[in-house]
């Protein structure tokens, strides 16, 4: 173990390994192997030398979602039994462009492209971590640096038949589709991640297991202890069906405001909260099994249980005042069906002849169209100023300059409509 690891010994003694490993457990898709971990968690506590964990992140985007955050997290489950946090960035590797899980080549991103959005994401993930407990790395210090000669020497440590068992390239050689020889590299050369940081413990979802075992194959082919595997689930989105993704538009983004984040939480299924409550938060797992119980046999309402986890999730972003402040704005419009305090406002030029509520609401884009607004009214879903319109040949009064009103249409939209 290095020197810098050695000064930050173990803030928990008092935990037994038993005890860690079951915090640590919580959560995890797979652990290769938990006798290892077991045994260097032992090791750790009967030396004071803590672990060294890291997690390795390619910059492909500036914005972290709670898809990303499941990985974070369990570093930072690492970090408060007092085990050395390393969060790497991909700062070379990103340049090759991971092929886990892509059906083509990717097109690697610029030193620009990458070095902005290392800056924008290292100011995420301290939302989560301890700023002053982390160890942060760019795997240029040692890629940055390698000769003709030291990549050859490398890739003499792995077999060919042996990367292209990896699913992804399988199905792309099946089905004729190219491989750029930089792809059979990016395993090798991020496995020299875990050499030069000698590392104990390496974390990631699971699509990134098979690197993860070949980073373990090299550390042991330059003479160091294999790391363990630490896997975690890959988040599923709002929709329920596909992983949680920006490009998917199922995404809750971590500096979005307290309100956006605790909205889009509520609309996750009754069924899909509890692998939130799993992976988002630090409930004890006998906390959410009787909560589910509680659900279950009516104890409980389903929303007041998603509450609680939107609640608790925004809490560790934003703070206990601002998630206080979204779930009650969300039960004042969403559940007493109250305006919000600001609502968003629409203004329209003063008309002297009647203008039919559903035009109102086409133009406003409260509804998508002439059509689905009067849908909309006949189905009892528009009220104006707290009072239902049901009529769709409703005309609303546009003639006062300075007028306002205050229009819902369906659950969850408001717009305060004003002359001019």
């Amino acid at each position: 173990m290095s020197e810098a690891g050695k000064k930050s010994a173990p803030q928990h003694p008092q935990k037994s390994v038993e005890e860690q490993l079951a915090y640590l457990r919580k959560g995890a898709a797979e652990i290769i192997r938990e006798e290892d971990l077991k045994a260097k968690l032992e090791l750790s506590a009967k030396t004071g030398n803590p672990l060294r964990v890291y997690l390795g992140v390619d910059p492909t985007a500036p914005d972290i979602h709670l898809g990303h955050t499941v990985v974070i997290r369990k570093l930072k489950h690492f970090q408060d039994m007092g085990h050395t946090a390393i969060f790497l960035i991909g700062d070379f590797s990103a340049m090759i462009g991971d092929p886990t899980g892509q059906s083509e080549t990717r097109p690697p991103l610029t030193r620009e492209q990458v070095d902005a959005n290392a800056k924008t994401y290292l100011d995420q993930v301290f939302k989560i971590l301890d700023r002053d407990k982390t160890e942060v790395r760019y795997n240029s210090e040692w890629l940055g640096k390698m000769s003709s000669y030291d990549v050859v020497r490398l890739c003499g440590h792995y077999r060919l038949a042996r990367m292209l068992e990896r699913e992804d390239f399988r199905s792309r050689l099946d089905n004729n589709l190219p491989i750029s020889v930089h792809e059979l590299l990016y395993p090798l050369l991020t496995a020299l991640d875990a050499v030069n940081l000698k590392s104990d413990v390496e974390l990631g979802a699971t699509e990134q297991k098979f690197n993860i075992l070949i980073h373990r194959d090299i550390q042991r082919e330059y003479g160091l202890s294999p790391q363990v595997v630490f896997t975690l689930p890959i988040l599923v989105g709002l929709d329920g069906v596909k992983k949680m993704s920006k490009s998917l538009g199922n995404y809750v983004g971590i500096t979005e405001s307290p309100q956006e984040m605790f909205g889009k939480l509520m609309s996750i299924s009754d069924d899909l909260m509890w692998s939130y409550y799993e992976l988002l938060t630090d409930f004890e797992e006998r906390v959410i099994v009787r909560l589910k119980e509680e659900v279950r046999t009516g104890v409980l309402h389903p929303m007041d249980a998603k509450m609680q986890l939107a609640h608790t999730i925004i809490a560790n972003f934003h703070g206990e005042e601002a998630a206080r402040a979204a779930r009650d704005e969300f039960q004042r419009v969403f559940r007493d069906r109250q305006a919000p305090e600001e609502a968003p406002s629409y203004r329209v030029p003063k008309r002297t002849w009647p203008y039919k509520l559903a035009w109102l609401l086409a133009e406003s884009k409260l509804a998508d169209s002439r059509a689905e607004a009067q849908r909309l009214i006949m189905q009892g879903g528009v009220e104006i100023d707290g009072h239902r319109v049901d009529d769709v040949k409703y005309e609303v009064d546009l003639s006062k300059p300075g007028a306002s009103f205050l229009v819902r249409a369906g659950k969850k939209r408001f717009l305060r409509i004003i002359v001019e």
